[in-house]
């Protein structure tokens, strides 16, 4: 019962919980025996620390549990348990919590070219050689061209079946096959246009998919309990999780995004699709769809932007169906920012059910073929791909790269498109080529490099800082440090780089910390005089009052965490107050009638 409760489509679904046990007899359901009229459901039982996790064993035997797979990274065990047993278990002096087991879904000429890959390919030779890019999806085809060696032999160094245990390559599905095209295509079939962004990279191709795009948590995390054990071995540097999951806790305690949490803290960029949840069924723009485990700060969260067919950066503009911030539970920001996710053309894999399901959407290539090469997919699910393989550039160009100066690098170098507000986009549109001439400036001062068209800020937990200079030996860029914090765990205030000025001596300038007056509290969107957006971003300084802006359509997160998030035309909508406890939703009605509803309390 492998794959028992997981559901087929969509990234937010209701898990069914409780599913019996029957056995088939000449096509009828018959009972079993006795132990087979009780339900039960898939489980991941959390142990307090490794010891317990080894004394739990027996107690899951003796409450009729069955283990499925034991996951080291987070001291687990999955395990498929009678319903009536659950209560016992969670009040067992060797378990810390139990989740469900819940679904998860897997959710390029001008794609390269739109974001700068090409660029710095061809100027600094960077190619991502060297570097390992785990993909946990739906496994990757036997063969493509573009994914060998000029012809000859496949680039996939590894290949690990997490839902039917075969040994040799294979994509069912198709998502992963896509997705490694995006990442490592090295454009053979296509005389060298639909090339993939690190066309060198070494890719270990970690199915937790099956064959309709679906698995579960617990495969996701044992394929990441892989990438921690063999990150040496193989030189994992990044993992692509193209992956969605419902939100259905806080991040510091859902065991996808603790298990993500170790990898980054083993020193790996984890990146993440941010979800497809942008639109409600009816069309109108949706806020707080993005997934797991998306919406945990230490994950490189990328939403979707549209190339619109052009190589042209300048007429790109944000996917309607990307997921938007804030973060359920803790009301996080995300995403980190947006590349190019509609229309990208990668890699197709014959007999797969994408390859017989989206026949309209197959492309031949400029070589002969057996069947057609390439797929043309759209969903974040296809720009996170187009992340990862920019970090596999920016860690060829300078290994001593962490996780969180990855992502600052990728936020401070990235471009700005007004029209979009800072919970669609994040930080901003990808510029790959000055993400990687940045981390290698970092490695070689000297180097020269155009900054002009940079936003030249970070988001850093709900704080947006724009203006000064990164310094790549801050504490904030630690393994230690989570994305986000107001402290190192030594207690020490976060700094993050240099505010230069004409009065700076010496290039003595002091260090900037998340309590400097160079770091107010921010007012989220535009500043926009009639339709002449600016862009800049203005400090809150009347206490928690909110502050908008002159088109009426201002996010504001202000002092003492006040959220407003809304407008000013009586639609706006409130998140917390200044004793962060009471949480309003409701509009901007200024007589009796028109009361804000509580409807909660933020923990």
């Amino acid at each position: 019962m492998k794959n028992a409760g997981r559901a087929l489509f969509g990234f937010m679904l209701v898990l069914t919980v409780v599913t019996p046990g029957w056995a088939q007899n000449n096509g009828k359901s018959k009972k079993n025996d006795a132990a087979d009229l009780e339900p039960t459901t898939q489980v991941i039982v959390r142990a307090k620390n490794w010891g317990s996790l080894k004394d739990l064993l027996p107690d899951v035997g003796k409450a009729g549990g069955k283990v499925k797979r034991q996951l080291d990274l987070i001291d687990s065990l999955v395990v498929r348990v009678p319903v009536s047993a659950l209560e016992g278990l969670r009040h067992n002096s060797h378990v810390q919590q139990i989740d469900i087991d819940r679904p998860v879904f897997g959710a390029m000429e001008r794609t390269g070219a739109t974001v700068g890959a090409d660029v710095v390919r061809q100027q600094l030779g960077v190619d991502g050689r060297g570097v390992g890019v785990a993909i946990v999806d739906s496994g990757v085809t036997t063969w493509h061209d573009d994914l060998s060696q000029n012809g000859a032999g496949q680039r996939v160094d590894t290949f690990v079946d997490f839902v039917n245990d075969q040994t040799v390559a294979y994509d069912d599905y198709g998502h992963g096959t896509h997705v490694a095209g995006i990442i490592a295509g090295n454009g053979y079939d296509s005389s060298g246009r639909r090339t993939g962004i690190a066309p060198a990279a070494h890719l270990i191709v970690l199915k937790a998919l099956d064959q309709s795009g679906a698995g579960t948590v617990s495969d996701i995390i044992a394929a990441l309990d892989y990438v921690h054990a063999n990150r040496y071995a193989l030189n994992i540097r990044v993992v692509n999780l193209s992956i969605g999951a419902g939100v259905y806790q806080s991040y510091l305690t859902d065991p996808l995004t603790v298990a993500t949490r170790r990898i980054v803290e083993d020193g790996i960029v984890v990146v993440a699709a941010a979800g497809n949840a942008g639109k409600d069924p009816a069309g109108n723009v949706r806020y707080g769809g993005v997934t797991a485990p998306g919406n945990a700060p230490w994950v490189l969260t990328v939403g979707a932007s549209s190339h619109m067919g052009t190589p042209d950066r300048s007429d790109d503009t944000m996917a309607a169906f990307s997921s938007r911030g804030p973060t359920g539970f803790d009301y996080g920001a995300k995403p980190d920012l947006v590349a190019p996710g509609v229309g990208i053309e990668s890699l197709s894999a014959p007999k797969s059910t994408l390859y017989s399901s989206k026949e309209q959407y197959l492309l031949d290539g400029t070589v002969p073929t057996s069947y057609k090469p390439y797929l043309s997919l759209t969903g974040t699910s296809m720009a996170a791909p187009v992340v990862a393989g920019t970090v596999a550039l920016m860690l060829q160009a300078n290994p001593a790269l962490t996780p969180n100066l990855v992502k600052a690098i990728l936020q401070y170098t990235s471009e700005r498109y007004y029209g979009s507000d800072s919970l669609t986009q994040g930080a901003g549109f990808l510029n790959a080529a000055g993400a990687v001439q940045l981390a290698n400036l970092f490695a070689n001062p000297w180097t020269k490099v155009d900054s002009r068209s940079w936003t030249r800020r970070i988001i850093w937990a709900n704080h947006a800082i724009r203006g000064g200079t990164l310094d790549p030996s801050a504490n904030a860029w630690s393994t230690d440090v989570t994305w986000g914090a107001s402290r190192t765990p030594a207690g020490e205030l976060i700094s993050w780089g240099k505010w230069w000025s004409v009065s700076c001596a010496n290039l003595s300038c002091s260090s900037l910390t998340w309590g400097s007056s160079t770091s107010p509290n921010v007012v989220w969107g535009l500043k926009c005089g009639g339709n002449d957006c600016t862009g800049e971003w203005r400090r809150s300084t009347v206490g928690s009052q909110p502050l908008s802006t002159d088109d009426g359509d201002t996010v504001v997160w202000g002092n003492s965490d006040t959220v407003v998030w809304g407008n000013d035309d009586s639609d706006t909508v409130v998140w917390g107050n200044s004793d962060e406890d009471t949480v309003v939703w409701g509009n901007g009605c200024v007589d009796s009638s028109c009361a804000p509803i509580i409807w909660g309390t933020v923990h």
